[in-house]
């Protein structure tokens, strides 16, 4: 188990055992129903805009920088556009498809910085349940997103947790299901975690605290529906304007955007392709949207998102990539449970992504016309 992971256990076991109730446990009084409800209705075009700055380096410093790496019916990867001090080029990883910008900077280089700017076009998606459309995926490519990882297993206390959530759903529908509702009302947002989280689902299941936050929580989702041979993946990536539907917890403030990484979840349903899923999302809105925690999908904040994140999301976000396992290119440190941070390392080892007096990077977005 990741030390970070540990401590924050060390910490909040207790207090997670008092308030982590069934979510279904309580009800409370909230405002009237609001509207939440993302329907394909054309395309958004952004420029995001990533810069690392670094502090006086000792020795040969590495830097790898996320770039928006798909290209599907909901996002378009447009162009990217680099500038450094530092040796750089656009590659990615050779397997999972990540595409990122790659820095060298020689010992000693003053002011060592890099940016990149990427243009993408994002638009809604919201799954038609009534209408089969044929989409489909290679047998390698679905033996692919049922695999496990090192922080995705998928036997054990992950496959039994699976087998009883999904006690009774006969089609792969029925089990994604059954796995979004069980996520939903087991697990909870735990803003105290470190960025999104760190997607290590066995230790949520083992130590039987499902506090948590994107990484963790959608995790769960995937590795549950890979468990019982629904393809899944996670979709790693970032919010890049406020949402449409005045959710202040679904969207991002694109004059400044660290801190906006989102991890949403797909899984492949026979006739309708790959299906839009954020459980996570659902989590957030109930512990975070209003000053009080709601604790009940039935609540009229929260019954809307419910419903609209089993099979769509807002085109309000872009995704970086889906991998896991991510062995940067010519790092020296271990591969990656995830890459939707920018990352560095030197001799001394691999830079804190999370820590902004060591490693120092904005990010920014600008809705364009075109």
């Amino acid at each position: 188990m990741p030390a970070s992971r540990r401590q924050f256990l060390a910490h909040c076991t207790a207090a997670a055992a008092a308030t982590a109730a069934p979510v279904f446990a309580q009800t409370q009084a909230v405002p009237a129903a609001r509207r939440f409800d993302p329907q394909p209705q054309g395309w958004r075009s952004f420029e995001v805009t990533t810069r690392v700055d670094l502090a006086p380096l000792q020795g040969v410093t590495k830097v790898w920088i996320p770039l928006p790496s798909l290209d599907t019916g909901w996002q378009r990867t447009l162009t990217h556009g680099f500038a450094s001090n530092g040796q750089a080029r656009l590659t990615e990883d050779g397997r999972e498809g990540a595409r990122m910008l790659a820095v060298e900077f020689a010992p000693g280089q003053a002011q060592p910085f890099a940016e990149v700017t990427s243009r993408v076009a994002t638009q809604n998606r919201a799954v038609d349940w009534s209408r089969r459309t044929g989409a489909t995926e290679s047998a390698d490519t679905l033996r692919f997103y049922t695999r496990a990882t090192a922080l995705l297993p998928t036997d054990g206390i992950v496959r039994e947790t699976a087998l009883k959530a999904t006690q009774g759903a006969r089609t792969d529908a029925q089990k994604a299901r059954a796995i979004y509702d069980w996520v939903v009302a087991n697990t909870y947002r735990e803003p105290k975690v470190r960025g999104c989280g760190e997607g290590d689902i066995a230790t949520l299941l083992e130590t039987g605290d499902l506090g948590g936050k994107c990484a963790d929580l959608n995790a769960l989702f995937v590795g549950l529906c890979r468990a019982v041979g629904v393809p899944a993946r996670d979709v790693y990536g970032l919010r890049l304007a406020p949402s449409a539907f005045g959710y202040k917890e679904l969207g991002g403030n694109p004059a400044s955007l660290k801190g906006a990484q989102h991890c949403r979840a797909e899984v492949h349903l026979a006739g309708h392709g790959w299906v839009a899923m954020d459980p996570a999302d659902v989590a957030k809105v109930m512990r975070l949207e209003t000053p009080a925690w709601i604790k009940t999908v039935q609540d009229p904040v929260v019954a809307p998102v419910n419903r609209a994140l089993f099979g769509g999301w807002e085109g309000n976000w872009m995704a970086y990539n889906t991998a896991h396992d991510l062995q940067l290119p010519g790092a020296r440190g271990e591969p990656l449970g995830f890459f939707m941070y920018p990352m560095a390392e030197n001799a001394q080892g691999r830079f804190d992504p999370y820590a902004p007096d060591d490693f120092k990077y904005q990010i920014t977005a600008r809705e364009t016309t075109s």
